[in-house]
């Protein structure tokens, strides 16, 4: 349609780019694009050691490209830069680099049968995927999803949050330039009530795959229900306590855990500890200790490698 969004830094409120708006017709056109390049073979039938070696070169490709991509992560969703290039990026490496490591080694079965018979059970690509990634972890939420969907010869569509869309956007390119055959992996940013609600009513996608929201993720077993009762994978959101009792052989430690628990990457993290059980017998004790472990975690700009805590993903998130 031409519609586009404003791609806006948290870390100081910059302009960074206009970033198309994806809307229905763009799902239906990346899904057809998605099936007819699956229906072709020209990935889902390549044989299991090509496919491997093209997700390797892909996976080392992220890990050539670490700065840009730590720096397009940062600038679009305010986490430190140390995070980005030391966490982030080669994480999202691996996630494909190990995906890719298990095409050749995951093996079918042959069933127990009488001797004048012969069963198989074989592991073949479901189709078309449908990836709804969060803001959080932009990059490594993606890889996860596009490892094993990529490796056992899908092809996907990829939908990124529209809060950090830049580093979906670039690693398309460097699947294309991976020698990932066109079609393959497509990228649509958008919003959620648009085009992820697209991908998630339609009927050619085969697979749903999904990180964020328990309010979004029952919203999108509904969508399935209405459309093909496509098979779907959740990842909700959820509150994580942090339980400390008196036997525990560490409390430095155990402060500690409790501080990252809560401050890395903002706390903005699906596990973070954002509650913290203590026995009563320990309480005066070990609360004192929490409060120190956490003055390690000073808020700074998020381009200057020593920060700790980054900036909140946007002006709504801070305000909520």
């Amino acid at each position: 349609s031409g519609e586009t969004f404003e791609c806006l830094s948290p870390v100081d409120g910059r302009f960074l780019a206009k970033v198309a708006s994806c809307d229905l017709a763009d799902a239906n056109r990346a899904v057809e694009n998605a099936r007819a390049t699956f229906n072709s073979g020209v990935w889902s039938q390549l044989a299991p050691a090509k496919r491997k070696a093209k997700l390797i070169r892909f996976a080392d490709l992220l890990r050539k490209n670490v700065e840009e991509l730590a720096l397009l992560e940062t600038l679009d969703m305010g986490k430190p830069i140390g995070d980005s290039s030391s966490i982030d990026i080669p994480g999202a490496a691996n996630a494909i680099h190990w995906t890719a490591e298990a095409i050749d080694k995951v093996y079918d079965e042959v069933a127990p049968t009488p001797h004048d018979q012969l069963g198989l059970v074989t592991r073949e690509p479901v189709g078309v995927v449908g990836a709804i990634v969060p803001w959080n972890f932009p990059l490594l939420m993606a890889c996860w999803k596009l490892g094993p969907a990529l490796a056992t010869g899908n092809s996907v569509v990829l939908k990124p949050s529209e809060k950090s869309p830049l580093t979906a956007i670039r690693i398309a390119q460097l699947a294309i330039d991976a020698g990932i055959p066109a079609g393959v992996l497509n990228v649509l940013p958008g919003y959620g009530h648009t085009v992820g609600k697209a991908l998630a009513l339609h009927m050619d996608v085969d697979t749903l795959v999904f990180t964020g929201s328990t309010k979004i993720a029952k919203q999108l077993m509904v969508y399935a229900g209405e459309s093909n009762m496509k098979r779907i994978w959740l990842e909700a959101g959820g509150k994580s306590p942090n339980i400390v009792f008196a036997d525990a052989p560490d409390l430095q430690a155990a402060a500690e855990a409790a501080a990252s628990a809560i401050a890395f990457n903002q706390g903005e993290v699906c596990t973070a500890g954002s509650r913290l059980l203590v026995e009563r017998s320990i309480k005066d004790k070990f609360l004192p200790m929490v409060v120190e472990a956490l003055k390690g975690w000073k808020p700074g700009n998020p381009l200057d490698p020593q920060t700790t805590v980054g900036a909140l993903v946007d002006t709504q998130q801070m305000n909520t």
